[in-house]
């Protein structure tokens, strides 16, 4: 009985070992790997869209970032004091 549980957790060991064999590569330009579009293309009409911001408008979007970052994100100008 012990010799056929060494055989049996052998054979499940080989079986694990041979299905890691398996694995496909995971290259970033590879076959079927969707690349992602510009950010500022957007993704359609979204009711979190910024007024302002056109869609696919390279020019507005970065203005958009800029205005965010200096008015929204910028503690030193939000401080009242």
């Amino acid at each position: 009985m012990s010799q056929r549980f060494i055989l049996s957790i052998a054979a499940a060991a080989l079986t694990l070992g041979l299905a890691a064999c398996g694995d496909q590569p995971q290259e970033m330009n590879g076959a079927g790997v969707k690349q992602d579009g510009a950010p500022y293309t957007g993704v359609g009409k979204s009711q979190y869209a910024q007024g302002g911001w056109s869609t696919g408008d390279k020019a507005s979007w970065e203005q958009q970032l800029k205005a965010r970052a200096q008015y929204g994100q910028n503690d030193y100008t939000r401080m009242s004091k």
